[in-house]
């Protein structure tokens, strides 16, 4: 069945210039699709149209109207005074007007019950029962739990909040509200690796359709089935996820290019010979005639496009020369806010060429650890830097001092630097033409990220500090990026959520939790498998594996055995009941959320044991 059609869709902000030009393309129940383009190429504009919230000029759309669709990045107003327990809620509309019926049913047949109001309550109870009803406050707990949403945050107004967290309310809120078709336009934006990877199995479990935009190239990679990319305004297809779709776009190009340049070889040989044979042919009209013919051919040859080639930025970290082994260290390095200690006593040493990535959940510290390494924050403990080490630093909040000047301005006045220069880096960050007379406030955030790093590469550094690099880059200026620290040889520590880059370039983790910092000298896939191994043997500790016994004796010894064991495998069945009550009560504590499975799992592989020996006794 198909979800959603769009066909010969064009959309124009512009009279001749089409932002859609004949996108067409279909969707079938159940699929999970990436959506990708350049940014600017009408992506969002395109969710816009599906929901409705947009019109077009021309061609048709089809979403199923028997189907409930839901938009991430549309943030919808709510009263005000509403909190983010009220946004939740608002999920659960229809069954929470059901469960209102039922109580005033419940309050007039205390009074009096006739017939009538009591097959009206039992068909309501059946509703609500069906609808789920009964597992509202236990789903709401599990989703909130795995987006980070805490009890104190839940109790928040709503328009108290950042944008990021709204963000991640209205995401929380619907998927709550089981959605059909779920439009997901940069879902991954505000949430810790935790909660990427909370939804990445929420949605590979999800039955319904999805629809992905994302510069998240891991998520894509784990959810898309197939993509579409929006090229000039139309659609070009893969059958796969982010890794298929790049390998089969350069095999694509490939092939073009190689037909493109046969063809020219050709045509130029042909051009050749027409002009050998007119020539030859101002005294033979057949030679003439057939040069003609041959230019006529050529003519109706139908010309394979020249593939185009993505614009790239091209520019390199200065670097400066670094001598000496220590590029930084840090002795009894502490960081509390009144009562709450963000960190303490972290001894860490970094050397020349070291690759580190920070991680940790939001709100650890992580950007408060890189504010105190640099002196921008006050800290306990002590901090020294090699004496040739001079770094820079991109923040996760870009900040320019005058934002009222334009890029060039900017350049001239802050890099100084002469009108050409200025011009040359600009455009090496492909700010050119009239982009270079933007007012610096009004770029984008993707656009002030691409202006600082314009600005830093310019320095000689030997020690790079970055904080959410990637945040509002689209894929290519992230490729772009990375290509530029690959080339980098000095020391790089980094904080990021993008796992595509932690992979690339983490060869050192640090892991901030719970107030302190593990160091794990090895990448990130090596990094995960410790801690799913640690996860493992916590488990297996807390469960230790009874032997299996055998009576010595006879029937006597085999019947107490017995006895003994369904006693055990009773208080087993018990601790397992009380452990479900206890994980339904913690559904939003994630640390004791994740105790209590732990319990539960070596609970249930012990009554295992047992019921095992229980048979072998009965034998």
């Amino acid at each position: 069945m198909v979800d959603i059609s769009v066909n010969n869709l064009v959309k124009f902000f512009v009279i001749g210039e089409n932002l859609l030009d004949g996108l067409s393309f279909e969707v079938q129940e159940g699929e999970r699709v990436a959506i990708l383009g350049r940014n600017g190429c009408g992506k969002t504009t395109l969710f816009r149209i599906l929901t409705g919230e947009m019109d077009y000029d021309e061609g048709e759309v089809f979403v199923n109207p028997n189907k409930r669709l839901g938009l991430i990045s549309q943030i919808p107003r709510f009263p005000q005074g509403y909190t983010v327990e009220d946004v939740l809620r608002s999920a659960f509309q229809p069954l929470l007007r059901t469960k209102a019926r039922m109580e005033a049913l419940e309050a007039a047949m205390a009074v009096s019950a006739d017939p009538v109001q009591l097959r009206e309550y039992d068909a309501l109870v059946n509703r609500f029962q069906s609808g789920g009803g009964y597992e509202m406050d236990v789903e709401t707990d599990k989703v909130c739990n795995g987006l980070g949403i805490s009890r104190e945050q839940r109790a928040q107004a709503f328009e108290s909040l950042s944008g990021g967290e709204k963000t991640r309310v209205n995401l929380a809120r619907l998927l709550l509200e089981k959605t059909d078709i779920l439009l997901l336009d940069e879902p991954t934006n505000h949430l810790d690796l935790r909660s990427v990877e909370w939804l990445e199995g929420y949605i590979l479990g999800f039955k319904g359709t999805v629809l992905a935009i994302s510069h998240d190239r891991y998520f894509l990679d784990q959810i898309a089935q197939r993509v579409i990319e929006i090229v000039d305004g139309r659609g070009e297809f893969y059958s796969g996820n982010y890794s298929f779709y790049m390998d089969e776009k350069q095999a694509r190009f490939d092939l073009q290019m190689k037909h493109y340049e046969q063809e020219q070889a050709k045509l130029k040989q042909l051009g050749y010979t027409v002009e050998r044979m007119k020539g030859w042919g101002i005294n033979n009209r057949t030679l003439y005639r057939r040069a003609m013919s041959i230019q006529h051919r050529m003519e109706r040859i139908r010309k394979t496009e020249k593939p185009k080639t993505q614009r790239t930025m091209k520019a390199n970290f200065g670097e400066r020369d670094f001598s000496g082994d220590v590029v930084f260290k840090m002795k009894n390095v502490a960081k509390a806010f009144g009562d709450r200690t963000l960190f303490s006593d972290v001894n860490l040493n970094v050397e020349g060429g070291e690759r580190t990535a920070l991680l940790g959940d939001n709100g650890t510290g992580k950007s408060t650890f890189l504010r105190c390494l640099l002196g921008e924050e006050d800290c306990a403990g002590r901090i020294q830097f090699g004496p040739t080490v001079k770094w820079g630093y991109l923040p996760q909040i870009i900040h320019f001092d005058h934002p009222e000047r334009s890029l060039y301005d900017t350049m001239l006045y802050e890099k100084n630097c002469t009108p050409q220069m200025a011009r040359d880096r600009l455009g090496a960050f492909l700010f050119q033409g009239e982009d270079v007379f933007k007012t610096v406030g009004n770029l984008s955030g993707g656009e002030q990220s691409r202006l600082r790093l314009c600005m830093l590469m310019d320095e000689k550094i030997n020690l790079l500090i970055l904080d959410e690099p990637t945040n509002h880059l689209d894929i290519a200026s992230r490729e772009w990026v990375e290509a530029a620290i690959e080339e980098f040889d000095g020391a790089l520590l980094f904080v990021s959520h993008d796992r595509y880059f932690i992979e690339r370039f983490a060869e050192r983790i640090w892991l901030l939790e719970d107030g302190h910092i593990r160091d794990f000298p090895c990448g990130y896939a090596k990094y995960r498998s410790i801690l799913e191994h640690e996860a493992v043997a916590k488990t297996s500790s807390t469960a230790p594996k009874p032997k299996k016994e055998r009576p010595k004796g006879g029937a006597k010894d085999a019947e107490k055995l017995v006895r003994r064991l369904e006693r055990e495998i009773e208080g087993l069945e018990r601790q397992i009941s009380q452990l479900d009550a206890q994980i339904e009560a913690a559904a939003s504590d994630y640390q004791e959320l994740t105790r209590l499975l732990e319990e539960k799992e070596s609970a249930e592989a012990a009554l295992l044991e047992r019921m095992e020996a229980w048979e072998a006794a009965q034998e």
